[in-house]
């Protein structure tokens, strides 16, 4: 992993339960856990009709230096969009992170 590839900045968003919303149900949400430098690839992308509307997704490739405990369940916010995980591979020996991720919109 080359440090000149990772010049953006992303922020790894932890899922969490905020509560109840007073009727017993819970409340999720997502809160920043840590910001760091990473490598971005666009992997593609596709548009599509769902719901009686056209809907688009971006193919997103993150690299980043190891951090410990990103899970799928996780999120990254990059360039005002939340990216779902959906794959967390693991570089070298901890040396780092690559997370396969989608966003809508």
């Amino acid at each position: 992993m080359r440090a000149g590839d990772m010049d953006r900045r992303i922020t790894i968003l932890r899922y969490e339960l905020a509560g109840d919303d007073g009727w017993g149900n819970p409340v999720e949400t997502y809160v920043p856990t840590e910001t760091v430098w990473a490598e971005v690839r666009q992997e593609g992308g596709r548009e599509f009709f769902a719901a009686a509307s056209i809907q688009s997704e971006r193919k997103v490739v993150f690299r980043l230096r190891w951090i410990e405990e990103v899970r799928v369940y996780d999120r990254v916010l990059y360039d005002d969009r939340e990216h779902n995980i959906h794959e967390v591979k693991e570089l070298g020996r901890q040396e780092g992170l690559e997370l396969h991720t989608t966003a809508e919109g």
